[in-house]
């Protein structure tokens, strides 16, 4: 008997999935916050989202992996690179988001809005 990850359909949202930090599961174990994904009128698999904070802590993860180091490691035009990602994915939404990132970068809250400041002034100067 196959497992609903074994389905076409979750194979396919796996690295989506993965790269969110979120978890597949058999349709019945869904809670009402979770997305059931369906096939041809079937419930084949159920995806459980990490909360926004989590989802900050994997970005970051992630990124570390992406440069092979601890982001605090970085030099000053990476971390400014890493900023202007971050800010594209929305991480600056999240509640403590900029002391979060701070915290990843080794740098100030102040430093992190000066990155955010000078990417924003370029972009409208």
């Amino acid at each position: 008997m196959s497992t609903p990850a074994d389905h076409a359909l979750a194979q396919a949202v796996k690295p989506l999935v993965d790269a969110m930090g979120g978890v597949l599961l058999a349709p019945g174990e869904a809670r009402e916050d979770d997305v059931i994904l369906s096939w041809e009128g079937e419930e084949v698999v159920a995806v459980r989202l990490p909360q926004l904070a989590d989802s900050l802590e994997h970005i970051l993860a992630a990124l570390e992996r992406q440069h092979g180091k601890p982001l605090a490691e970085l030099d000053r035009k990476t971390k400014q690179s890493v900023v202007r990602t971050l800010e594209a994915r929305g991480a600056f939404s999240v509640r403590h988001g900029v002391e979060t990132v701070a915290g990843a970068l080794g740098v100030s809250r102040f430093t992190v809005y000066n990155y955010l400041n000078r990417e924003n002034a370029a972009k409208n100067g």
